[in-house]
This record gives structure tokens, sequence and C-alpha cells, in this order.
């Protein structure tokens, strides 16, 4: 299984507690954007007769390419932000990936040597649900007990158009996650 589908949003809030959002580093690669990209839809190529037949909607992907530059982009990623955080891989209780596939989640863990136990994967069960993925996943690490009050929860997703992003949160409280 390649792709799944699922919704999920995360709430952010105010606290008085302190913690939530210590650091966010957001990165893109024009340059390399036919590497993983979906060309119908868009403004240059909206919806029509044409793109449907020309399947312009699905996704195109050069994975092998995109593995190369997803697991060292990802990896320096969760870095910077632990380094705006004033934090270092050692303060991470838990990494929350977007979840692409297990081997470019497995590779990111080994080059930033974070023990695998660390590493939250679930995209055996429900495959990649894009944008959704790391809510979902999170969703599932609190309800599982993987995630308490002062932890601190390293968040990182690879994407489209060759985009990628990271962000540290110290997590402040308990959560009924629905």
């Amino acid at each position: 299984m390649l792709f799944g589908d699922g919704a999920g949003a995360v709430v952010v809030e105010a606290s008085a507690d302190g913690g939530g959002v210590l650091s966010t580093v957001l990165r893109g690669d024009g340059s390399k954007r036919e590497l993983l990209t979906v060309l119908g839809g868009g403004s240059k190529y909206p919806p029509s007769e044409r793109t449907l037949r020309e399947g312009m909607h699905y996704i195109r992907m050069q994975g092998s390419e995109v593995f190369k530059a997803a697991v060292p982009s990802m990896a320096e990623a969760v870095e910077d932000a632990l380094a705006q955080a004033g934090l270092a891989l050692a303060d991470v209780d838990l990494l929350v990936p977007h979840q692409a596939n297990a081997r470019i989640v497995e590779a990111v863990a080994k080059r930033l040597r974070l023990d695998p136990a660390k590493v939250f994967l679930n995209i055996e069960r429900y495959g990649n649900t894009s944008a959704a993925s790391i809510p979902i996943a999170l969703c599932e690490a609190v309800d599982t007990g993987r995630v308490h009050p002062g932890d601190h929860l390293a968040f990182v997703a690879f994407g489209g158009g060759m985009t990628w992003g990271a962000a540290v949160v110290e997590w402040t409280a308990p959560v009924t996650m629905t």
C-alpha cells in the first residue's frame, strides 16, 4: 500500500504554562519540483477533459531521486529546528514524521542517530495520508501513551514541489483526542 485516505488537524492555543511551539523550519527547492509533483488541478492546468484524459491529476514521482533528496533535507530540518529551540537530539522524546514511506523515516532516524524507539511510525496501518499523516500519527501517539506533558516532540515532513519543514514542540498538557 502506498497511499491512504485520511484527515487530521492539530489545534494549537496559547498557554500560561509555557511550552508549545518552540521552533519551526520551512524550506524548499523549486529547481527539483519535477521529482515530486501533480501537474493538473492548479491555475496552470485547471481541471478539464484534457487534463483528466492525460492523467495530470495523479502524483508523478521519481522515487529514488525523491528518497535521495528527502532523507538529508528532513534530517537537516530537524537539526535546525532543534538548534533554534536550544535543544539537542538527546532532548527529543518522540519524532513524529510525515509517513511518506518507512524507508525514508528509518533513514532519517539513522542519519540523525536517533533511537528507533523514539520514532513514531504507523504507515503500515494507514499508508501515506499526505498532509493528514502527522496529525493522525500524533493522535495515535497520544492515544497509545507515547506522549506526556513536558515531552519534546519533533515533527518533520517532506512533500510535493520539493518542500520540507520541521517543528519542535514542548507538549504541555494531556488532551482528549477525537
